[in-house]
């Protein structure tokens, strides 16, 4: 990633305010430590060689209160408004990370990434705040402060002038030199981040598989090492970013030495006045600390620039399977009244020799119950994932009221669709929580919903009803129960389009009565009812059952 990555305004809007007040205050700085260095030179060089009393510069001390004054407001403002920005711009990235994601499939989740995804939404971007906060500010004063405090040097003293010009390249060159070194230790450090977080993901989804097994305690070294590696990788950050901080500490200082070495003996032989070499002397620090601060600072400040290069290269990725997807601009028409028909539809499984589904042609009618049907892999959910513009197709296609699929805006679609996976998403917080109310839903028609489901049972079971507090993926409810509460929330406020993938899977045959309930009560309502069924209880409601089909032999 460059130090200011275009991808970055085009990505977090919060990130364009904020530059321009970088910009703004950047330049009231420049003015106010130049001013500083004037008047503290002002005032103390005429007291020191007599032409005036400290009552003769009384007023520019004031002043020079003032400007001290002023030059704290602007940093605090600037530090201030960088927090919050970047916490702005954070939360953007990760929306869009995760809303991408998701927009990408199962698919695309499924070679790889999911783990690498996690860690970048939930732990990586946070590392991005030392970038807004420190070393942005540092570019824009580098740009400001250095080339103004310069200039006036080079008013005041052309012979000092050039012996800063002399110095200020050595910083950039070493920064550059120590600063590819500290890249990949953070790209480094990132991966072995992902690493580990994709072991204790696996670790904490089969833990209770392991625990039947007995076999909890056979990962402990495996994620011990992990935990070494990230640790050793940390470490190894750290040094890098502390001698490069050394580093350039030294260069800034041994050439500000110099420069105040060669002032103070033209000082000695009269070549120099003393107001000019007071000032140049206080303003050769000042040109050389952005640049040495942007050094340092990106180093801080290099995590989060790795993990912002990974979140651009997950947004950079265009959606879908094909290279060149079409545009979505047409909104979805009314599924209420428009008949879905599927053409000769077939997708090549990536990795796999097999088309699942293959050839598919089917319709459905709206306000119907419709039921797919066939062998494990023969593509159901995968023509589930399509009809959900989640995956493209390889031949064929899908049409909505005449529509191509391919040309309607994703958000009007998924807006009239309701989707219960055979996961369903469950978030911490209450069962109500989960629920998703709104004010305009009444607690009558949650007790109804949950009465067709089954789920009122499971409601009086829990210690404090509604208000139960669940874990992360539902912890606290069986997988059936989970079930139940995911098709709950589904007829509380059913959208024109319902699809239920396995929405049995986890239930007994009592338990199935209760789904075949919630599928006629979704139906009576007018949406039309889209369910991936094996069990006869459930195909046995639908009007319409389409047998989806694979083909291994056929894939290239």
């Amino acid at each position: 990633m460059k130090p200011l990555d275009k991808r970055l305004l085009a990505y977090a809007r919060g990130a364009r305010s904020y530059i321009g007040l970088l910009v703004l205050t950047g330049l009231l700085l420049a003015g106010l430590v130049i001013a500083q260095s004037l008047l503290i030179s002002g005032s103390i060089a005429p007291v020191i060689d007599g032409s005036k009393s400290f009552r003769d510069v009384a007023n520019l001390v004031a002043i020079l209160a003032a400007v001290f004054a002023c030059r704290l407001i602007v940093t605090y403002v600037q530090e201030a408004y960088g927090h919050r920005a970047a916490l702005r711009v954070i939360a953007d990235l990760r929306t869009q990370v995760i809303r991408h994601a998701g927009n990408q499939g199962s698919r695309w989740l499924s070679r790889g990434r999911t783990a690498s995804t996690v860690t970048l939404a939930t732990e990586a971007l946070d590392d991005l705040e030392p970038y807004f906060v420190k070393f942005l500010p540092q570019m824009i004063l580098t740009a400001t402060v250095t080339p103004f405090t310069l200039a006036v040097i080079l008013w005041l003293d052309w012979i000092s002038a050039i012996a800063i010009l002399i110095c200020l390249p050595l910083i950039p060159i070493f920064m550059i030199l120590v600063g590819r070194m500290t890249q990949a230790d953070s790209q480094s450090r990132l991966k072995s981040m992902e690493r580990l977080s994709q072991q204790l993901l696996d670790l904490l989804a089969g833990l209770a598989t392991l625990k039947a097994l007995g076999r909890e305690q056979a990962p402990r070294r495996r994620v011990k090492d992990l935990g070494e590696d990230y640790a050793d990788k940390t470490m190894r950050t750290l040094y890098t970013a502390f001698l490069s901080g050394a580093v350039l500490e030294f260069l800034a200082t041994l050439s500000t030495a110099l420069v105040a070495v060669e002032v103070g003996l033209r000082l000695v032989y009269g070549n120099i006045g003393l107001f000019a070499g007071l000032a140049i002397i206080m303003l050769t620090p000042e040109a050389f600390k952005p640049l040495r601060e942007v050094g340092s600072q990106f180093h801080a400040s290099a995590d989060g620039v790795a993990a912002c290069q990974a979140a651009f290269d997950i947004l950079d990725e265009p959606i879908g399977d094909s290279s060149t997807p079409a545009a979505q601009t047409v909104p979805a028409p009314d599924l209420r009244t428009s008949t879905i028909e599927i053409s000769n539809l077939s997708v090549r499984a990536p990795g796999r020799a097999t088309i699942a589904p293959e050839h598919l042609s089917a319709s459905i009618g709206p306000g119907t119950i419709t039921a797919l049907q066939g062998p494990s892999g023969s593509g159901k959910s995968t023509t589930a994932s399509v009809l959900l513009q989640l995956v493209e197709p390889s031949d064929g296609g899908i049409t909505v009221g005449g529509i191509e699929l391919s040309s309607i805006d994703r958000e009007s679609l998924w807006q009239q669709v309701t989707w219960v996976p055979q996961r369903p998403v469950i978030v911490p917080g209450t069962v109500l929580d989960n629920l998703d109310i709104d004010a305009t839903e009444s607690s009558a028609s949650r007790d109804r919903a949950a009465e067709l489901t089954g789920f009122d049972s499971v409601v009086a079971s829990l210690p404090e009803g509604w208000n139960t507090q669940l874990g992360h993926g539902g912890v606290g409810l069986s997988v059936g129960q989970r079930q139940r509460l995911a098709l709950t929330r589904a007829l509380i406020a059913p959208r024109p389009l319902v699809i239920l993938d396995e929405p049995s899977a986890h239930l007994d045959a009592m338990s199935e009565t209760f789904v075949a309930a919630a599928v006629r009560e979704l139906a009576a309502r007018g949406s039309t009812v889209l369910v991936i069924a094996h069990r006869n209880a459930i195909v046995e409601l639908a009007g319409n059952v389409i047998t989806v089909e694979a083909n291994t032999a056929r894939a290239q």
